[in-house]
């Protein structure tokens, strides 16, 4: 056996092979069933040898180390609780007391659908998890809160709402009052949305669509008739208000603005939309109503429109009509399409959906005229 100080550390030559060697330190005995460790490196090569003799011995040292830090006393052990489900005491607002700091300063002149879409989504994490102070909420939370929703039904992009909404009300407080913590509700892992169909209808689907709703004439089916010639948001024309509809003038037309009732998505949803075509004979038979100063009452209640119900009955009567995968947003998607098919340019069609410009010069000057944008909207009419 050559041991010497020609051969690498922690080894020993036998026959021509290496071999690890290396006495176990005493405090560490007890672990072990002798007090040296002997390992066949299975090479001749002194190069190899010092490789795997180097290798092996940080792992010891590394291990022996992990050994010794179980015996240590764990540093400031005396703070620990007792019951770990004891949280420590918080200046933090509650999760409720955070939405109302929210909606007290930012629901300033905000549509009524803003409250209710907040305390809905608040509700849901105090029911679920329960309304702790929000510096006490966990990743472990917000994950449980996730996988909740989508239990109960909820698509990925209404889970996305309300996770985003929630996160909202947190990081307004975080940065308002001052309060030192990570929001739980940051980054949550929510997976690809499945990627829709575009909803496009076919232009014998939207003109039976637009004959039975002119046929039938009550409501839904005047809404249906005015969205499906303006391209408008199912919103945008369900708080409507008859003065808003202007016939008496060289081109007729509606005005898009936000009122008491519903906001607008977007700075670029105010505009003004020709009426040609059965949104014109649906326009001509809504200010002919009497009554109301809304177009469409019944879905006006308690200073906010009823868009949801609209939607449901809406899309119920659709897909009756027009099929299955027919919806009242695709005659949104369809009026784009539409107008492209009449070589519109670009602008134009974007000024009359409301679309925000993809540029920043698109956002220059006062836009299109009234006559020219009747010259393109007549010509898609059915």
């Amino acid at each position: 056996m050559g041991y010497t100080k020609k051969h690498p550390q922690y080894t020993y030559q036998k026959k021509s092979f290496y071999y690890f060697s290396r006495a176990v330190p005493y405090d560490l005995r007890e672990h072990y069933s002798t007090s040296r460790l002997v390992i066949c490196l299975r090479t001749k090569s002194r190069y190899k040898a010092e490789l795997a003799s180097k290798n092996i011995a940080f792992k010891l040292d590394d291990f022996w180390l992990g050994l010794r830090l179980k015996r240590v006393v764990v540093p400031a052990h005396n703070k620990l609780l007792e019951n770990p489900s004891e949280l420590p005491a918080s200046d933090a607002p509650t999760l409720l007391e955070a939405q109302e700091n929210y909606l007290m300063t930012k629901g300033v002149d905000r549509n009524p659908l803003f409250f209710s879409h907040t305390r809905r989504a608040i509700g849901y994490v105090a029911d679920h998890i329960g309304n702790k102070h929000i510096d006490q909420y966990s990743r472990i939370d917000a994950a449980s809160f996730r996988d909740h929703l989508r239990r109960r039904g909820l698509s990925i992009s209404s889970i996305k709402r309300n996770i985003s909404c929630v996160k909202a009300v947190i990081n307004f407080n975080i940065n308002e009052l001052g309060v030192e913590c990570q929001n739980a509700f940051a980054n949550v892992y929510l997976q690809r949305e499945e990627r829709q169909n575009k909803r496009t209808i076919n232009a014998s689907t939207i003109r039976k669509i637009q004959i039975s709703s002119i046929k039938k004439s009550d409501e839904l089916r005047l809404l249906m008739a005015l969205i499906s010639d303006t391209g408008m948001r199912l919103g945008e024309a369900v708080g409507l208000k008859k003065e808003d509809i202007y016939l008496d003038v060289g081109y007729p037309y509606v005005d898009i603005k936000k009122n008491e009732v519903r906001g607008l998505k977007t700075s670029a949803s105010t505009r003004t939309v020709p009426l040609v075509g059965v949104a014109l004979k649906a326009a001509k038979l809504i200010k002919s109503a009497t009554g109301s100063e809304y177009c469409f009452p019944k879905y006006i209640g308690k200073g906010c429109c009823k868009s949801n119900s609209a939607s449901a009955a809406g899309n119920k009567w659709l897909k009756r009509v027009g099929g299955n995968g027919v919806v009242v947003h695709g005659l949104r998607h369809s009026f784009r399409d539409r107008l492209r098919e009449v070589e519109t340019p670009t602008e134009v069609i974007d000024q009359l959906g409301g679309w925000s410009a993809a540029t920043v010069g698109q956002g220059y000057g006062d836009g299109y005229k009234m006559d020219l944008l009747y010259k393109y909207m007549s010509l898609i009419k059915l």
